[in-house]
């Protein structure tokens, strides 16, 4: 989380919501030897307070989990450089905006009967997100192969304790200097959701 105050203004449940949405992200707990690290699709809870995950039973994170553990899901959104000469005045340095949000608590392993409801709430997620395609289900799956699949992976709970976010988006710029750096993003930025980030820069209330 970047430490200016100014990036830290939306309020958690917007937070929350951006979690909810994107879904995915970096898992961090802490090993024996270090961090441990995953990159996982997750549910969250409607109230905020639980993240639902599986992770593959061979996976370090996983055999951790013999006690619940401390753990934190980043969730990063869309990013971009932003060059000094897009704002158009002088004496500014480089520097990159982003959106990222950070979900911390304890994660622990879920009794394994529970996992073949989680996928069914995962896939249906997605899934919906693809109408008007007629949504995958397990039931598709031929007699036995969901069974045999879903030895290899272990359902998971997140206790969410801490909801951080920071939104860097030229808030600290007048907001001339931030809407002309945004157009700049947007016409020379890189990645599928710089369209995106531009559109929060234009969105965001800049600060005088």
């Amino acid at each position: 989380m970047h430490p200016n105050p100014v990036f830290h203004t939306q309020e958690a449940q917007t937070n929350l919501a951006y979690a909810r949405e994107r879904a995915f992200g970096l898992l961090a707990v802490c090993g024996d030897d270090g961090p441990l690290l995953a990159h996982v699709p997750f549910l969250l809870d409607e109230d905020g307070e639980t993240a639902w995950l599986h992770l593959l039973r061979s996976n370090p994170v996983a055999q951790a989990l013999k006690s619940p553990r401390g753990a934190k899901i980043a969730v990063s959104g869309p990013d971009s450089y932003v060059s000094p000469d897009w704002y158009g005045v002088p004496d500014q340095v480089p520097t990159w905006n982003y959106v990222a949000v950070h979900l911390t608590g304890t994660l622990e392993l879920c009794p394994a009967e529970e996992l073949h409801a989680l996928l069914d709430r995962q896939s249906k997620l997605f899934e919906d997100r693809l109408a008007p395609k007629k949504p995958w289900t397990t039931d598709k799956m031929s007699a036995g192969v969901m069974e045999r699949m879903m030895r290899s992976i272990v359902p998971c709970r997140m206790t969410v304790t801490q909801v951080d976010g920071t939104w860097k988006l030229n808030q600290n710029k007048p907001d001339e200097v931030r809407l002309r750096a945004a157009d700049h993003v947007a016409a020379y930025g890189q990645g599928v959701d710089i369209a995106v980030l531009s559109g929060l820069m234009r969105a965001v209330d800049g600060q005088e």
